[in-house]
């Protein structure tokens, strides 16, 4: 069973796996998300599943609005990572992720909540 929390370890913060992930991983999107995700080669400090918020700054041009949006992407990551974690544990490699906010107005959290639900379960099943 998951803890519920967001380690630091499972923040994906490295620059190069951010541009690999753009350029070797594979999207899927269903409104207001979309998830770009790669399998990685895990290291020992890191955790099986790396994921990462975008929100850009073109639609949101106001921080607040940005770092609201981020949070609730994150908040819905935390409760539902334990869809995701209990098929990479049986993987031996990781898998890093990028969730990206592709709405043109801010929504409601139970629609963002409804469409990482479903983005999750869609990767799980391309994944295998």
């Amino acid at each position: 069973m998951s803890d519920f929390q967001f380690k630091k370890n499972e923040r994906l913060k490295s620059s190069k796996r951010i541009a690999a992930l753009f350029k070797q991983g594979q999207s899927l999107a269903q409104y207001p998300l979309r998830v770009v995700w790669m399998p990685v080669e895990k290291r020992p400090q890191d955790a099986t599943v790396q994921m990462t918020v975008s929100v850009p700054k073109k639609k949101f041009p106001r921080a607040v609005q940005r770092n609201r949006l981020r949070r609730q992407v994150r908040e819905c990551w935390r409760l539902h990572k334990h869809l995701a974690l209990e098929t990479a544990a049986c993987k031996p490699q990781g898998v890093a992720l990028m969730w990206i906010y592709t709405g043109s107005e801010p929504l409601p959290y139970a629609d963002i909540e409804a469409a990482m639900k479903q983005l999750i379960r869609r990767m799980l099943r391309k994944w295998h």
